[in-house]
């Protein structure tokens, strides 16, 4: 492997490290600057999560649009430094507002992903892009099983120390990057700086011109703010409902993702093949629905460990689900339904935390009606199950 790519693949993992490092600690590392209970914690939490996807979202098309005009480079090399010195402002921070700081600090760090995979299309050759774009996907799900592993384990040592850990990974990238990363925009290539360009909100207009797919859109939306209820409150659910560490918290985080990568590389081909998308769609969502309602009933841990590989097979639906919107949508409008689904995903990261959140800290707080931390899962169980209805009825056998 080139060290061009090489350096790509670890951007890409270390960022999704980033993202999933500081799930494991975050309860613990909200009550040691802010106190209260794991309620307020959870609350915060969201806050935090949400702050970091919302930069994400608004300055990816702006981080991309720069390395167009002053080469990806300087803009990888000034992001990773700036990544690196969010993780010790992380580390260090004695208040709340540290935290959030860092968090939005971070988020506009992160969305060096837009430049890493425009870097690895200036350097692929048109039979290499598909496999090396692969290998970003790839790298992106190292990166999250990881992250909250390291994240967890590391946390036995001191809720600081999973991000001094971060923050060194991270200066060692940059080095490497100033090693061997060479620039890939020249004159011909090179395009002035324009703001219009650089609008993350110019991919909803695009929703307008494909009105036939507004349905499944929603089914699209409603599934991911439900799937993404395991970020949000998983650390905060477990510590609460079982009394689990950090570092068991990390573990089942990286079980769960592990097990999504099986269910993802080896499980949706032949289920596609055998019951064709619609039924693997309405399979998965089934799936997803009861696995959900548990997780919000189960009072043993032991069993939550048991059901995580069973809930991530409910992944199946989301390929197939992609398969169907891109078959759906003309040739010529291929890209702009990447757009639409990448701006759904992110307004789904934006609304997800703070809902689930506050859907945990209504349950679990002095003043709630009955005790139940398993609510978010409950919620997300109805949110899935309004996707399925939708999609079962406006998507019929003969089109899909």
């Amino acid at each position: 492997m080139r060290l061009p790519v090489f350096f790509i693949l670890l951007t890409v993992i270390l960022n999704a490290m980033g993202i999933g490092l500081i799930l494991p600690v975050m309860p613990e590392l909200i009550r040691e600057v802010n106190g209260g209970d794991i309620s307020g914690a959870a609350i915060w939490g969201g806050l935090l999560a949400a702050s970091f996807a919302v930069m994400q979202f608004l300055f990816a098309p702006l981080v991309g649009n720069l390395s167009d005009a002053f080469g990806r480079r300087p803009v990888m090399l000034v992001s990773l430094l700036a990544m690196a010195l969010d993780y010790v402002v992380m580390a260090l921070a004695g208040s709340i507002w540290l935290l959030l700081a860092g968090r939005i600090f971070g988020g506009i760090t992160a969305a060096t992903n837009a430049t890493a995979t425009a870097y690895m299309a200036d350097i692929s050759t048109p039979q290499d892009k598909a496999r090396n774009f692969g290998l970003i996907g790839a790298g992106f799900g190292v990166g999250f099983v990881f992250g909250p592993m390291l994240g967890g384990l590391l946390a036995e040592f001191g809720t600081r120390a999973p991000f001094y850990a971060a923050a060194a990974l991270s200066l060692a990238n940059v080095t490497l990057g100033w090693a061997v990363l060479r620039e890939t925009v020249t004159d011909a290539t090179r395009r002035p700086f324009d703001r219009a360009r650089a609008n993350p909100f110019g991919a909803f207009r695009a929703v307008a011109r494909l009105p036939d797919l507004t349905a499944l859109l929603w089914v699209f939306f409603f599934f991911q703010v439900a799937t993404m209820v395991y970020p949000a409150v998983w650390a905060y659910f477990t510590a609460e409902r079982f009394g689990w560490s950090p570092g068991l918290i990390g573990v089942s985080l990286a079980v769960y993702g592990i097990s999504m990568a099986i269910v993802q590389g080896a499980l949706v081909r032949p289920a596609i093949r055998v019951m064709g998308e619609r039924i693997t769609v309405i399979f998965g969502l089934s799936v997803e629905v009861v696995s959900l309602v548990i997780l919000g009933l189960v009072t043993s841990g032991t069993a939550v460990l048991l059901l995580i590989p069973v809930t991530a097979i409910g992944a199946v639906g989301a390929p197939a689900l992609h398969g169907i919107l891109s078959r759906l949508t003309p040739d010529n409008a291929q890209g702009e339904l990447q757009g639409v689904l990448t701006s759904v995903t992110s307004v789904a990261m934006i609304l997800a935390p703070v809902v689930m959140t506050q859907t945990f800290a209504a349950f679990t707080g002095a003043g709630a009606p009955v005790y139940m931390p398993g609510a978010p899962f409950l919620l997300a169980a109805v949110l899935m199950a309004v996707s399925l209805v939708l999609f079962r009825r406006r998507v019929s056998p003969r089109i899909a």
